[in-house]
C-alpha cells in the first residue's frame, strides 16, 4: 500500500502549493501539475478536466479501472457517499490509501479543474482534518472506535452499495486501509460514474469521513451537488503553525449576516433557541425544496441581499472560476423564493444552525454534538439543489 501523499505532510500546505504553481514540489518532492482552469470558454475548462481525469486513469492498472467506473445508468453508485467513515459505511472505488503515489498525484488536477481555488483549499483542508482528528484519536482526545452513535442524518443516501466482484485490494469494508482508524486521509474514495468525456454525462465523486464532493459534468455544464462540506476538528495548525479553518469563512459570513439584520428582521429569521440537525443532510436521497421558513431574501435592504451573495457564493463559488457566476445567478434570480433560516443563538461564535433554502439551492450548517465537547468542532454542512441534483436540470 502507498503511503499517502497527504500524511507524509500532514498539512494542507502541499495541496496548496501544488495550485499555486505549474509544477509545486509536494511532500517527497513528487510534482504535481497544476491544471486549473485558464481560459475563458467553459468548453476549455470541461476538456481540461476530461484531460485530467484521463490522465489520472493511465495511472491504473485494469484492476484498479474496473473497481472505480461505473455505468452512467449506475444510480445507487451515484448516491453511494456519506457523511460517516467508509468503515461504517462502505464506499465504492478506489481508496485513496491504496492509490500509487504516481496515482495520487495525477488524481489532485482532476479536483484542481473542476474546483475554484477556494473551493479545492476547502475540500483538502477538510480533508487534512480527518488526518488531525486521527491523530486526536490515537491520542485520546475523542473516543475511539468511530462515530457509532451519531444521528441518523449522517448516513448515505445509497447505503452501502455492493462492492466489485473480487478480492482487489482497493475495494472497502470495515477497517480497509489503515487497519487502525476509521479516520484518517486515506480512508477516502474515488469513483467514476460513466467515463471522462466532453460530450457524453459523466460524474466524478470523492467522498470520505466529512467531505464528499459529487461533480456531474454534463452538456457542458457541472454540478455540485449535492455535495459535503463538514470538518472536525474546525480548527487546527499546520506545520508551520498557521491556522486552518476549512470552512469558518463560511460560518462568519453567516454571523455577520444575521448582525446585520434589524431586531424585527431577526424575528423572523430566528426559528430556535438551540441549534438542530441537518434537514437535508446525506439520508435524504432524494432532496426537495424545503417549506419557507425564516426571512425571504427579496425582502432584505440591499446591502444585506449581498450578504447572502457572500455567504451563498462560497458554496457556488466552490465551482472553477469559468462555471461558478452562472451558477451564482441561478441562486440569486429566485431570492423572491428563498429563504434565510437560524437556530441558536446571534452572538458571534455561538453553536448555532443555519441555512439558505429555495428553488436552486439549500445550504445548511449544523453544529454536532457527538465525539466531542463542544459542538462548534464539529460540524456538517451541506450543499444541494432540489432542481439539479447530479446535474438532472442540464441533462
Amino acid at each position: 500500500m502507498a503511503t499517502s501523499l497527504l500524511n507524509k505532510q500532514f498539512s494542507r500546505r502541499h495541496f496548496l502549493g501544488a495550485a499555486a504553481t505549474s509544477a509545486a514540489m509536494v511532500g517527497t518532492g513528487f510534482p504535481i501539475s497544476r491544471v486549473a482552469a485558464q481560459s475563458t470558454a467553459q468548453a476549455t475548462a470541461i476538456e481540461q478536466i476530461v484531460q485530467a481525469a484521463n490522465a489520472f486513469l493511465e495511472t491504473l492498472s485494469e484492476e484498479e479501472r474496473s473497481t472505480m467506473l461505473f455505468d452512467w445508468s449506475d444510480e445507487a453508485q451515484k448516491r453511494n457517499w456519506s457523511n460517516f467513515p467508509a468503515a461504517l459505511d462502505p464506499r465504492d472505488g478506489l481508496m485513496w490509501g491504496n492509490l500509487s503515489e504516481a496515482s495520487q498525484a495525477a488524481w489532485l488536477p482532476v479536483m484542481q479543474a473542476t474546483l475554484s481555488e477556494d473551493g479545492y483549499r476547502r475540500v483538502t483542508s477538510a480533508w487534512t482534518a480527518d488526518e488531525v482528528l486521527k491523530s486526536m484519536e490515537a491520542n485520546g482526545e475523542i473516543p475511539s472506535g468511530g462515530p457509532g452513535g451519531n444521528n441518523g442524518n449522517q448516513g448515505g443516501p445509497g447505503g452501502s452499495g455492493t462492492a466489485p466482484s473480487g478480492e482487489a485490494t482497493n475495494q472497502g469494508g470495515p477497517g480497509a486501509g489503515s487497519g487502525e482508524s476509521d479516520y484518517g486521509s486515506d480512508n477516502f474514495y474515488i469513483a467514476f460514474i460513466g467515463e471522462p468525456s466532453t460530450d457524453s454525462a459523466w460524474q466524478w465523486q470523492f467522498t470520505g469521513h466529512h467531505t464528499t464532493v459529487n461533480a456531474t459534468i454534463v452538456n457542458g455544464r457541472i454540478s455540485l451537488t449535492p455535495s459535503f462540506f463538514g470538518a472536525q476538528p474546525t480548527t487546527y495548525a499546520d506545520d508551520s503553525g498557521e491556522v486552518v479553518r476549512p470552512i469558518g469563512d463560511m460560518n462568519d459570513a453567516a454571523f455577520t449576516l444575521i448582525n446585520a439584520l434589524d431586531t424585527d428582521q431577526q424575528a423572523q429569521a430566528v426559528l430556535g433557541s438551540q441549534h438542530i440537525d441537518l434537514v437535508s443532510g446525506p439520508n435524504v436521497s432524494e432532496v426537495v425544496e424545503l417549506a419557507p421558513e425564516g426571512i425571504l431574501i427579496a425582502d432584505l435592504a440591499e446591502e444585506q441581499q449581498e450578504r447572502v451573495t457572500a455567504l451563498v457564493g462560497m458554496y457556488t463559488g466552490s465551482l472553477n472560476d469559468e462555471h461558478a457566476a452562472a451558477r451564482l445567478a441561478e441562486v440569486t434570480d429566485v431570492y423572491d423564493q428563498t429563504y434565510f433560516a437560524w437556530y441558536g443563538p446571534t452572538e458571534w461564535d455561538s453553536a448555532a444552525y443555519w441555512r439558505v433554502a429555495g428553488p436552486t439551492i439549500i445550504v445548511e450548517y449544523s453544529p454536532q454534538n457527538q465525539l466531542t465537547d463542544d459542538p462548534r468542532d464539529h460540524i456538517h454542512a451541506i450543499y444541494r439543489d432540489p432542481s439539479n441534483e447530479y446535474g438532472i436540470r442540464y441533462q
